[in-house]
């Protein structure tokens, strides 16, 4: 395993996050497709024993279930100081907003919630899991500075946002002396570069660390056109995300498959290994032992600027999708949307 730096944090991180979305109890309905604590175990074990050291989740991930299950496992199987460990948090609620719950105090409880999940004292990445368009950004850099402040939270991320978005939260933070974001979760990977266009500039130029979701693009990256699996005829919002563009993308899908076939690796490592040359840590999700193996011999895998051309010519502009098609405001001219206090930015 590899290790580099968390944008500004100056935290030493794998170069592979553990993605934990698949890990929960599915009784609950969210999602059919994960897995069971025991086997979730197993996965964090054979992580860590691979030099991972970065494990990402969620309060919304299979209702806590998953913080639950990553906390308990790297309990009994690292040192605490050992690891880094993200999660994230969800906006205010309708009945928050209408009872007056202000963003300050959601942050509170959603960390101290998180906290007793993970049975931790503290989150090493604390992350905005999408914008909400219905509380002030003050409000939530405050909440997120004061969170920091009180300890239970080393560095503060953002996911799901415009570069725009994360340019003015980080100004804010720097007139009001808050902290600031480090590190952004985008959806970005070889079949999906959007996040070219602005972040990635903004992210070099700021130093900000990218660390993307679906690395594989729901695992469409790790396999053939046609080949399916559980997770792909259940997931319906991996289709949501993917179907719209399926047969543009299965032209750079089987340009993958070529070259994973001529260095005789997996397409997983292909696919990877050209996203590791963009960002700083790629979240891979892991829902069996195989899927963490191909994702850490990825870090060693160089290709030549030849391949790399070769992956990249076919593609083109895409529209947004998944979280970002969805979160928007229902009215962009609403004032309080850019409150922050006492000014507006």
């Amino acid at each position: 395993m590899k290790y580099t730096e968390l944008g500004n944090s100056g935290m030493k991180v794998s170069r592979i996050c553990m993605g934990c979305m698949g890990f929960g109890d599915s009784s609950n309905g969210q999602h059919t497709w994960t897995i069971d604590e025991e086997y979730s175990r197993e996965i964090i074990k054979r992580g860590l024993d691979l030099g991972v050291n970065f494990f990402d989740t969620a309060i919304a991930y299979q209702s806590g279930t998953s913080e639950q299950y990553v906390g308990r496992a790297l309990r009994d199987f690292a040192e605490r100081d050992k690891v880094a460990v993200a999660t994230k948090f969800l906006p205010r609620t309708p009945e928050e907003i209408e009872s007056g719950v202000t963003g300050q105090q959601h942050i509170e409880r959603m960390i101290n919630k998180s906290l007793e999940n993970l049975g931790m004292d503290y989150v090493d990445l604390y992350i905005y899991h999408m914008w909400d368009w219905n509380t002030p950004i003050y409000d939530i850099m405050d909440g997120l500075n004061r969170v920091v402040k009180a300890g239970k939270v080393r560095y503060i991320g953002i996911s799901n946002c415009y570069a725009w978005q994360l340019a003015k939260a980080n100004a804010l933070a720097e007139r009001e002396g808050f902290a600031k974001f480090v590190s952004v979760q985008g959806h970005y990977n070889l079949i999906f570069r959007e996040e070219e266009r602005e972040m990635a500039m903004l992210c070099a130029e700021d130093n900000i660390a990218m660390t993307p979701y679906s690395a594989l693009a729901s695992g469409r990256l790790s396999r053939l056109p046609g080949e399916s699996t559980r997770r792909s005829e259940e997931d319906s919002y991996a289709k949501f995300k993917y179907d719209a563009t399926k047969e543009q993308d299965e032209v750079i899908i089987r340009r993958t498959a070529e070259l994973a076939e001529k260095r005789g690796v997996s397409m997983t490592e292909i696919s990877l290994a050209w996203l590791l040359t963009k960002v700083t840590a790629p979240v891979v999700g892991a829902t069996k032992l195989h899927h963490i193996e191909g994702a850490a011999r990825a870090v060693d895998i160089e290709l030549t600027a030849e391949e790399t051309a070769y992956l990249e010519e076919p593609y083109i502009p895409h529209a947004l999708a998944g979280v970002m098609a969805q979160n928007k405001p229902a009215d962009r001219n609403e004032k309080h949307v850019w409150s922050t206090g006492s000014q507006k930015i």
